[in-house]
């Protein structure tokens, strides 16, 4: 992986014209000169993804403990602008965990969500299996509603995801690709799971691949599975313990990219990067990081998310003992990206 911050190019050409010359109160994520704040003060929002519905968008994120609650899947939302968030406090956008998931201690995390032609919606997201607590592996769910609820409906027995040999699966994030009008998911290998030992449990030899997998499935349903998954990229030296938090997209000059977080969460060295190629089966190459931690004042940066018909992003980063959410707009062309971001 390129150890600087890939160069300003372009812009995504007529999708993106709207920001290719960005508001003066918007900088490049790159600058070290000003302090960014997340969106959402005193909010803990790990994992965030994030869909866009009409002018409106909503964001999800990893279980957390609200007023002495446990929240299976956080919730917040923005009204028009991308830039003002509410967080939904309390409010569980998947209150029922299937029969496969350890009830008592279920560690939800990184949910994404989906919208159909049909106009309903698909939650992916991991959780701690029931019978081996030690892994994670990954589910469904099903909503009228971006909000919720979203329910298991029959995929209540097994995982939808999850191989168990290899450490289990986590990290689904959704993709439609327009061009062919295909639907896939992405998902990480959670091999540091099965790990010996170290930073992220992965950080003695000989290390474990931590592979980012990608499955084709049905463009109706968005579950029904399309032939065998395919492995777009994994962990190497100057990647850490893992490769994980996939995000998938297709630029305007048909560049796919997928963003990515290497390293490991719980030290500073956690990022962002991304990895390109010209088909969304690879051969991908990986670029980056786009940012780290020092960039704008932030700390172990991570997990970015797209929204689906858009370049606005979500990510985290650590921020007053929890990980809080930020937003950026993604720019570039080819192999060279990079992120825009507005101080708050």
């Amino acid at each position: 992986m390129l150890p600087k911050l890939a160069t300003l190019v372009a812009t995504f050409a007529a999708a993106v014209a709207a920001v290719a010359a960005p508001p003066t109160n918007q900088s490049h994520i790159g600058k070290r000169d000003m302090i960014l704040k997340p969106v959402m003060q005193g909010v803990n929002f790990p994992d965030p993804a994030i869909i866009r519905v009409g002018n409106n968008f909503f964001g999800y994120a990893t279980q957390g403990k609200v007023d002495g609650k446990r929240v299976h899947v956080q919730v917040a939302q923005s009204i028009d602008d991308f830039e003002h968030w509410t967080y939904l406090r309390g409010r569980d956008a998947l209150p029922k965990l299937p029969n496969w998931v350890a009830s008592d201690n279920p560690h939800v995390w990184a949910p994404d969500v989906i919208r159909l032609d049909n106009g309903k919606y698909v939650m992916y997201y991991s959780a701690t299996l029931k019978k081996n607590t030690n892994l994670h592996c990954v589910g469904v769910a099903f909503g009228n509603n971006p909000l919720g609820p979203f329910t298991p409906g029959n995929m209540q027995e097994q995982p939808y995801i999850c191989n168990e040999a290899a450490g289990g699966a986590i990290d689904p994030a959704g993709y439609f690709d327009p061009k062919d009008n295909t639907r896939w998911v992405v998902y990480k290998v959670d091999g540091n799971a099965v790990g010996h030992g170290g930073v992220c449990n992965n950080g003695v030899k000989p290390i474990v691949s931590t592979p980012i997998k990608l499955q084709q499935v049905r463009t109706n349903d968005g579950v029904t599975k399309i032939g065998a998954p395919i492995q777009l990229i994994t962990n190497g030296p100057a990647d850490g313990p893992v490769v994980e938090a996939p995000s998938l997209s297709k630029m305007d000059d048909g560049t796919y990219v997928l963003f990515f977080s290497s390293n490991c969460f719980a030290t500073p060295k956690y990022d962002v990067s991304y990895a390109t190629a010209r088909n969304i089966k690879g051969p991908y190459t990986k670029y980056g990081p786009m940012f780290v931690t020092g960039t704008m004042g932030l700390h172990a940066p991570g997990g970015l998310d797209l929204a689906i018909n858009g370049i606005r992003a979500v990510f985290h980063a650590d921020y007053n003992g929890g990980r809080a959410m930020y937003t950026a707009i993604i720019g570039g062309s080819g192999n060279k990206y990079h992120a825009y971001v507005k101080n708050r």
